[in-house]
């Protein structure tokens, strides 16, 4: 199916154009294409099978998309430059009379996006917790499942024991409207985890957990203000100058699987956006395709 929208809406054609005549280098062309790709498989998610086809609306409904994730200004603005440079070029060739992205805008400076962190920023993030602490697993787990699983705050808070299914790679998460959806996790977050309910849970727990997953030094579940200053308090640790909260954790996740290519939609159920407000995009994907588009496109999947 995609090999058939890449040449409906003719993207062999641009790739040649952008390394033959343009003289891109192959950095530029493979961004483009990345993102260009991106959009053509929105589209196709909404029954548009040909760049005739496309609309103003269109893109705009995939650029508000883009935002509800997360993804960084300097991305979008890249994908927007792409979509520019696309409908210029397909005007070019006689495709197209007029440029559906002519009025298409950038993020409005005042909308400022949260911090996204670098893959090397989460790595030093998730290794700043040291070993020897007593409560080093337990911050370790919170931070792999805010960022391996993209889980809002108040959903990492009531996550309890039954919800993890490890041995599926798989987390059961009620958000908001008390929707349920299975997110995968990958090996890393289930290693964290096995350590911490394995050897520090066990002694933290004094009866009043409530069975949920993440505690606090009194064995009582973990409060958002107490993940909050977690959160703080292990960026600081990790020497990290971006303000970072669960939901940095959050956008990240999200804007480093699209950025690796990740399908747009698979994102969205992984998020649990079962209703974006901007988009009302909501599709159904398989669990063993969630599980491998996490597995491929995620840095700990």
């Amino acid at each position: 199916m995609s090999d058939d929208l890449d040449r409906a809406f003719l993207l062999e054609i641009f790739r040649d154009h952008l390394a033959l005549e343009a003289g891109n280098s192959a950095h530029t062309v493979d961004s483009y294409l990345r993102d260009l790709r991106r959009f053509v498989a929105f589209a196709g998610g909404e029954r548009i099978g040909e760049p005739t086809a496309v609309t103003p609306p269109l893109l705009r409904q995939f650029i508000f998309t883009l935002k509800d994730l997360g993804l960084a200004p300097a991305t979008i603005r890249r994908q927007i430059s792409a979509l520019h440079t696309y409908f210029a070029f397909l005007i070019g060739e006689g495709v197209l009379d007029s440029d559906p992205s002519d009025r298409l805008e950038t993020p409005r400076k005042g909308r400022a996006l949260p911090d996204v962190l670098t893959v090397q920023e989460i790595e030093a993030l998730l290794a700043a917790p040291g070993v020897d602490e007593p409560l080093a697993w337990r911050d370790r787990a919170l931070l792999e499942l805010g960022y391996g699983a993209g889980l809002r705050v108040s959903e990492l808070c009531a996550l309890d024991l039954g919800s993890l299914l490890l041995g599926e790679g798989l987390v059961r998460v009620f958000g908001k409207g008390g929707k349920e959806r299975l997110v995968p996790i990958g090996r890393k977050v289930i290693g964290s985890l096995a350590i911490y309910l394995n050897q520090s849970r066990p002694g933290l727990d004094r009866g009043k957990s409530g069975a949920k997953v993440l505690v606090n030094a009194r064995g009582r579940p973990l409060s958002r203000v107490g993940a909050w200053g977690i959160i703080k308090r292990v960026t600081a640790k990790a020497g990290l100058k971006k303000r970072v909260t669960p939901h940095t954790l959050r956008h990240s996740f999200a804007t480093h699987l699209l950025e690796g290519g990740a399908d747009l939609r698979a994102v969205q159920e992984m998020l649990g956006h079962a209703d974006l407000s901007t988009t009302q995009i909501y599709t159904h994907v398989d669990r063993d395709y969630l599980k491998s588009i996490h597995r491929q496109f995620h840095p700990r999947g």
